[in-house]
Parts: C-alpha cells; sequence; structure tokens
C-alpha cells in the first residue's frame, strides 16, 4: 500500500464513520490534515512495533517518542518525506488498566479474526474483534475511555488534527466556522486523547454522538473521535522555528529518548 492510498483510506473511513465531521465545508479539498491520530494497543499483533514497519515502508520515519503515564500511552510521531500529514501512533497500554478492565479487553482482543492480524490489514480501519455488550463498553469507561473507543473501533484513525494557518485564516476564525456547523469545542488542556503543549493554541471538536448497535442488540448513543485545529504561537527559539506543529503538539516533559 502507497502512502497516499493509506492516508485515503483513513480518511475515507473516517468521514464514513464521521458523516457530520465529513459534512464541513471550512477548509478546501487540497489541504492535507497537519496530523493524523492512529490508535492502537500493546497487545499481540496489533503492538506499534508490529505496525511501524509498514509506515517505514511507506517513507515515514520516526521522529520523536513520548510517554503519558496517566493515560496509559505511548505515542510515535512519525513524518513523511514530502511534508504531508504526519502520524501520530499512539498504543495503548493495556497493563495500565485495572486487572478487572484489563481482562475484559484482552477477552475481546482474543476473539481477533485471523485474516485482521496480518499484513496490511493491521492498518485497514476494522474491528478485528466482535462488538462488546454494553456493560463492558461502560466498565471499560470507567477505567480509560480509550480502551472503551478501541473496544467498539479497533485500532483505526482516533482524529485529525489541521493546522489553521495551512488555511489562510487565523484559528478564531476558523473556530467560528466550526460553531457555525454546531461544533463546540471541549474544554481542558486534555483532549480526547493527549496532553497537548501549552505554547500551541488547540481546540478540540468531539464528533456528534452516533448510534452503535451492541452485542445484546442494545443501541446507545456515543461520541466516537473528534477533529482538532491547531495554531503555532510565535516562535521563540531557532529549534521551535524549524519544527511542524505535529512535533510541537506534546508536552516537552512526555518527550523519551529514542531506541535505536
Amino acid at each position: 500500500m502507497q502512502r497516499k492510498e493509506f492516508q485515503q483510506q483513513l480518511w475515507l473511513d473516517f468521514v464514513h464513520r464521521h458523516p457530520d465531521i465529513g459534512a464541513l465545508d471550512i477548509w478546501p479539498d487540497s489541504i492535507n490534515p497537519e496530523y493524523l491520530m492512529f490508535l492502537t494497543l500493546n497487545q499481540g499483533p496489533f503492538r506499534s512495533e508490529k505496525l511501524l514497519p509498514s509506515l517505514y515502508h511507506q517513507g515515514y520515519r520516526r521522529v520523536k517518542q513520548y510517554a503519558m503515564a496517566d493515560r496509559g500511552l505511548l505515542v510515535d510521531l512519525l513524518l513523511p518525506p514530502d511534508g504531508g500529514a504526519a502520524v501520530m501512533l499512539a498504543e495503548l497500554q493495556a497493563n495500565s488498566l485495572p486487572p478487572m478492565h484489563r481482562d475484559l479487553l484482552k477477552r475481546l482482543i482474543s476473539q481477533s479474526h485471523r485474516d485482521d492480524c496480518k499484513g496490511q490489514n493491521l492498518l485497514a480501519p476494522c474491528r478485528p474483534w466482535d462488538m462488546p455488550d454494553w456493560p463492558t463498553f461502560e466498565r471499560l469507561l470507567e477505567a480509560n475511555p480509550l480502551a472503551a473507543w478501541l473496544s467498539v473501533m479497533g485500532p483505526r484513525l482516533h482524529h485529525v488534527g489541521f493546522n489553521a494557518e495551512e488555511l489562510g485564516e487565523t484559528l478564531e476564525a476558523v473556530c467560528e466556522g466550526m460553531l457555525a456547523y454546531g461544533m463546540a469545542p471541549q474544554t481542558g488542556r486534555h483532549h480526547a486523547v493527549l496532553p497537548i503543549n501549552p505554547k500551541l493554541q488547540y481546540h478540540y471538536y468531539p464528533a456528534h454522538a452516533q448510534r452503535m448497535v451492541f452485542a445484546d442488540g442494545d443501541e446507545h448513543m456515543v461520541v466516537l473521535g473528534g477533529i482538532a485545529l491547531l495554531a503555532t504561537a510565535p516562535v521563540t527559539t531557532q529549534q521551535e522555528g524549524k519544527q511542524r506543529p505535529a512535533e510541537q503538539l506534546l508536552p516537552e516533559h512526555t518527550l523519551c529518548q529514542l531506541s535505536a
């Protein structure tokens, strides 16, 4: 799979899952996202180390790694060679969950279909296991919203981030456009997945709730994913001037030493 095809596949699945975001008309079709947040977990074939080789083959290179113990996350930042959308590969650490919740998640994963656990299918948008029942989803939601999200979505694109400066507008102007479409930003600095570098201007917009059918036939409205808008603060150092917004997204204290 080529990089452009991979990104298109993720985007098409994303707007199919979130038609309210797909209907937004506040930026040209030619504008690429600044980053794509792909969420997975450190179990079986879905571990980051199993996904990275396919991304490397597409030309991505890993430039930074972050650890967020309070979220149970390890995040790899990968950049393409052509300045296109960066990939944030976020891996939920199942062992960060309480034992009961960890066992619930692992039980779901053990049901994964074999064909969805090999080759390029690992990066395809899918839920490789059966849909959980509503009580399982609620319990996972109590422990970690990302575990609950993974249980119903599987490893896939969680949200996309757009750089307001690439749109030729101020962040405030783009945010006004979002409000006109009925999209309200989430408050606080912890936005669905990540703690955000306070040097950035950043707004996360949860997608509208969707009706989901759970294992026992129960139907419930749940919020799954969203969209982020960001803008960089005035450059204060030469290093900051060389970095893309995606490279400045996470707080500096979460940065890890990359392994060889």
